[in-house]
């Protein structure tokens, strides 16, 4: 095969970017925009030496479940790769994604029924949207994937209502101020990000300039034209970022207008949001994703819980109301002084927390004698450190709660604690981000 070359493919599945999968020849070949079931005619377009990649050039047997998507920007944007994709079989697609990324590792489980939306869309309650253009004719939108492209965005259908509103009347005013969009390559220009979220609760946002240096911009005049054209606006930042590379804000906020922190509710607790703050994306789905886990730590209000990369303490006060205590770790000063807040602010007294590596401060309080019955965690997407293996596999609660958002790196962590001890009884997936490849997990292991 060379680039060029045009071939019938029927795709059998998905890889992790949501592009189709298909062999030829014992080649693996990924199309963008393929599903499952469709028999399409398609044109070489990059050559490796283990894959190819490829773009459809005909449908000739369209999959089965293809819908046309909701958003006209769908495959171009790279927020939602299979919005192509009808959302049941959305579903089911996770559901087996799980359960083979298990069979993998040689255990044979069969999750239970995803938890998916009435509704998936409107869901999101944040999004950092980038900034390119040029003076008077700015593009705020979404990154292409796999590249640093802007799409340029007028209405994302994943993000709450209030979002669009928002940033179709601050895309007007930063046209109006002539603002200079910051240029990755040459380093010139000001404004980098504009951020937004939203609390689904008080239906009020907040809105962040990030930019690359103080400016010259009437932030008064913005300020004012934006309140006044979208009341809902509760909350003004100026973020200044000055560094180059990925990170998106720097150390430095400016408030400008309105309240500090927005508040927002899961269940019957609330949380205080500032410009910084870590919270769930999809508030609907988190309180499904919690209640979980909370029904499989099987608490009486007698056991010590420890929280594993715990955050700003979300899941730690939702277990707190029905344990006996509960010891939340987290690599983030700022998350675990907002968890600190987060317990005061609803009257929780029994959870502690502690900052710093989990696998340093974990085993640390282990060998102080600090022991737990349940211990529950939520890693990043590399999983578990093999030291936190070892400190669970050594202190030997009654219960393991894993909650997930790499299947691949939950099953091998889960095949290491069941040879230490440990049998693997529910596995729950849960569809925090729809029409995206993403799939949350909630697992539940006991001692044998």
């Amino acid at each position: 095969m060379k680039v060029g070359d045009k071939l019938q493919l029927t795709i059998e599945d998905f890889n992790t970017k949501g592009q189709g999968f298909a062999r030829h020849e014992g080649m693996a070949i990924f199309v963008k925009g393929g599903l499952i079931g469709e028999k399409c005619e398609v044109e070489i377009t990059t050559m490796k030496k283990q894959y190819a990649i490829a773009k459809i050039t005909e449908t000739i047997q369209p999959s089965p479940d293809e819908v046309t998507p909701v958003c006209p920007l769908a495959g171009t944007c790279g927020g939602c790769q299979i919005q192509h994709l009808e959302y049941q079989a959305q579903l089911s697609y996770k559901e087996q994604r799980v359960k083979a990324e298990f069979k993998r590792v040689g255990i044979d489980v069969e999750p239970l029924p995803i938890m998916g939306m009435e509704n998936p869309f409107g869901f999101r309650n944040k999004a950092q949207v980038p900034v390119s253009g040029r003076k008077h004719n700015i593009k705020l939108g979404f990154y292409q994937q796999n590249t640093h492209n802007v799409v340029d965005t007028e209405t994302c259908y994943i993000q709450h209502g209030l979002h669009n509103k928002v940033m179709k009347e601050v895309r007007t005013l930063l046209n109006n101020e002539g603002v200079v969009p910051f240029n990755e390559r040459s380093r010139k220009g000001w404004l980098k990000h504009v951020i937004v979220r939203v609390s689904f609760d008080q239906t009020k946002a907040m809105v962040i300039l990030v930019t690359s240096s103080r400016g010259d911009m009437d932030m008064f005049r913005f300020v004012t034209k934006l309140t006044k054209a979208v009341p809902e606006v509760a909350s003004i930042f100026h973020n200044i970022n000055g560094m180059g590379g990925n990170r998106i804000l720097g150390k430095r906020f400016i408030h400008l207008f309105g309240q500090k922190e927005l508040v927002d509710t899961i269940g019957d607790l609330h949380f205080k949001i500032s410009p910084a703050s870590f919270f769930q994306i999809n508030p609907t789905q988190t309180e499904k994703l919690y209640n979980a886990a909370l029904e499989m730590a099987e608490l009486t209000g007698k056991e010590t819980v420890y929280d594993l990369y715990c955050g700003s303490g979300t899941i730690s006060l939702f277990l707190a109301k029905q344990a006996k205590k509960v010891v939340g770790i987290e690599i983030v000063e700022a998350a675990i002084e907002d968890a600190k807040k987060n317990a005061v602010d609803n009257n929780i007294t029994n959870a502690e927390f502690h900052a710093g590596e989990v696998e340093e401060i974990f085993p640390l309080l282990y060998k102080e004698g600090k022991k737990a019955e349940v211990v529950v965690v939520d890693p990043p997407r590399k999983g578990l450190d093999p030291q936190v293996v070892d400190t669970i596999a050594t202190m030997q609660p009654e219960r393991i709660v894993y909650v997930s958002c790499n299947p691949n790196t939950l099953a091998r962590d889960v095949k290491a604690l069941t040879e230490r001890g440990y049998k693997l009884n529910e596995v729950q997936p849960v569809d925090m981000f729809p029409h995206s490849m993403h799939v949350e997990t909630v697992v539940r292991m006991s001692r044998k």
